[in-house]
Parts: C-alpha cells; sequence; structure tokens
C-alpha cells in the first residue's frame, strides 16, 4: 500500500505508520517519522488490529442532510408553464424572488438552476413570416450570399433612418485607471439624419453610402444611381426589404430604365437576411453609442470617417447557414408555438 500508485497520501501514511509499529518502533519514533500525533498513531495501530487492511481506509460518511428540497424548488419553478403565480405580479421567475419563497439564500438558487439548466430569466425572441414567398426568397437572398453570381455584384442595402445627433455634458473627471468614463443621462438633440449604406457582400466594404433627411422613394432612387455608378459595366444584384419604398412606381421605372441592375426581397420579418443590418450594428457600438456631436453636419462627419476607416480593412460577413436549415428550424419553432 505505501508504494501502490492508486492509493492516496493519506492510505499509504497509515499503512506506514503500521509498517513502523510492526518492525519495532516506538510511538515516539512513528510521530516523528510520520508528523502524526501519539494519539493519532494509536488510533491506527488499533484499527489495524481490529479491522486490518480495511481498517486504514477511510470511513464513509453521509455528512449532513440536506436542508434544502430541491425537486420541490425546481417543481416550483417550471410550474404553470415557468409562469409565477398571479397574486405575485412578477413576470417570471428571478433567484432572489425565489429564495425568498423557499427561505433558502439566492445562490442556492442559482446553483440548483444550473445544475438543472433551468434559466427563468432569459428569455428568446422571435417572430413567424407570413410571407407566402417565404422559401423562394430565402433560398434566392442565400444562395446570392454563399454563391454570387459570376461578372456581377451582389450588394446588400439599407437604410438606418432618423439617427440622432446628440450631445451630452461629459463629467470633468478624466479616464483614469479604475475610474470609468462618465456621462450624463440628459443630452441634446441637434438634429437628425438618414443614413443610406451599400454593403459589397463579396468584399465587406462600403461601396456606396448616402445621408438624406428624408427616406421616400425619391432618395432610394437617388441612391440606386450612386450604387450602379459605383459598379459601372456590370451586373448589379440589390438585397433589400419590403419597405414600401424599395417597391414604388418609380423605383420600379428605374430598374426598368436600368435592367442590369436587379432587385432581390427578403421575406416579410426577415430583414435580420440583410447583411448590412450587421453593419449597423458595429457602426452603433463603435461610433454611436458614446459619441457627442454639436450638429447634423458634425455628426455625417463623424460617420464619413468611421466609414472611411472601417473600409480599410473591412471583410465581408460570411453566410455559413443553408437555407435548408434556416427553414427546418422555422418550422421546428412553429410546431412548438401550436402544440403551446
Amino acid at each position: 500500500m505505501t508504494r501502490g500508485k492508486s492509493i492516496s497520501a493519506a492510505v499509504a501514511l497509515r499503512a506506514r505508520t503500521v509498517l513502523l509499529a510492526a518492525g519495532g518502533s516506538s510511538n515516539l519514533q512513528i510521530t516523528e517519522i510520520t508528523g502524526f500525533s501519539d494519539p493519532t498513531v494509536r488510533r491506527w495501530r488499533r484499527r489495524d488490529e481490529e479491522l486490518g487492511i480495511k481498517g486504514l481506509e477511510d470511513v464513509q460518511r453521509p455528512g449532513k442532510p440536506r436542508g434544502i428540497d430541491e425537486l420541490s424548488l425546481v417543481a416550483d419553478t417550471l410550474a404553470n408553464d415557468g409562469k409565477p403565480p398571479l397574486e405575485l405580479g412578477i413576470s417570471h421567475w428571478s433567484a432572489r424572488i425565489m429564495a425568498e419563497r423557499h427561505v433558502i439564500s439566492f445562490s442556492s438558487v442559482a446553483r440548483i438552476w444550473r445544475r438543472w439548466k433551468i434559466q427563468p430569466h432569459r428569455i428568446e425572441t422571435f417572430k413567424f413570416s407570413t410571407d407566402p414567398a417565404l422559401e423562394s426568397k430565402l433560398r434566392d437572398v442565400g444562395g446570392l450570399s454563399m454563391s454570387p453570381p459570376a461578372n456581377a455584384v451582389v450588394v446588400s442595402i439599407d437604410e438606418k433612418t432618423h439617427i440622432q445627433a446628440l450631445s451630452r455634458t461629459a463629467a470633468d473627471q478624466p479616464l483614469a485607471p479604475k475610474n470609468l468614463q462618465q456621462q450624463t443621462h440628459d443630452y441634446k438633440r441637434n438634429g437628425t439624419t438618414t443614413l443610406f449604406e451599400a454593403l459589397d457582400v463579396l468584399t465587406g466594404k462600403l461601396s456606396a453610402n448616402a445621408f438624406y433627411q428624408k427616406h421616400t422613394n425619391v432618395e432610394f432612387v437617388d441612391f440606386l444611381n450612386q450604387v450602379a455608378q459605383a459598379h459601372p459595366f456590370v451586373d448589379v444584384h440589390v438585397i433589400c426589404d419590403n419597405y414600401a419604398t424599395h417597391k414604388h412606381q418609380n423605383v420600379k421605372e428605374w430598374l426598368a430604365a436600368n435592367p442590369r441592375v436587379t432587385m432581390h426581397f427578403t421575406p416579410t420579418s426577415c430583414s435580420w437576411l440583410n447583411m448590412v443590418e450587421i453593419f449597423f450594428g458595429v457602426i452603433t457600438r463603435q461610433c454611436l453609442k458614446r459619441g457627442t456631436f454639436s450638429s447634423v453636419r458634425d455628426f455625417q462627419e463623424a460617420l464619413e470617417r468611421y466609414i472611411e476607416h472601417y473600409n480599410k480593412d473591412a471583410k465581408p460577413f460570411v453566410w455559413t447557414t443553408s437555407a435548408d436549415h434556416l427553414l427546418g428550424k422555422m418550422k421546428r419553432k412553429q410546431i412548438i408555438n401550436t402544440e403551446h
């Protein structure tokens, strides 16, 4: 046992105690060699005499019985499809509210929820598309992103409307280690603008952008002209959402006069398929959210600087999910919703 690799160090030391005693060593000598106290040496010698080798192993201790009824807490959390009782007036369970209900610590509730993979504090949003041409449009847009046509350009177009040029009163405290940058809650709105963007799906660069005070069919036709001029002598496939302006009669007439430009529409309630939406999320986080702008012109110049810098190291947003996978996921979600 003292040489066994699978034996714990504690058990090996107890075995050595017994071997030393069998070899004629006194209890005092054994305490000096093993580091055990005299009562401990006597206990392991006695255990060996009474139980043999088995006496040197750890005794299973049941410990203090559980004071938390775990199954009751889980059942309470999942009852009524996870909705709290009406008399509580709350929309969902939190660890602290459940802890008060069961008179335990909220960390115990959180630990039990983790063990059972329950997350009542989180919510996943979804939206069903009612577009009768859902599948064909999804395959069309997905196909353009995953396998763009040869000798043609695919651009993703959309508008970010009514962006506010906000100025805030910054705190006097400078940014320093352990100090967060601060700004006041109140702000002054110095006007709004609408940003039109065209994202080249293949390169990830912004091939055209423009600012307008309105976003009617007039501005959209003007922007389409800019996109066509940015990609001369090639066919241009434009991906956009189902906003009514994009299907206006003036737009149809412009398309008839420019046959090398083809429009492709995302399904209803599926504008997230438009890749330029990803860029809008990026520019919001990195430029707009914490920016301070004294005028609309100042605001537009800041956006132009950001776009110019972004294009220097632009990378495409890679489409990785097939239309079949998306359609299957949508159908499964509809089936689950119907069953509920």
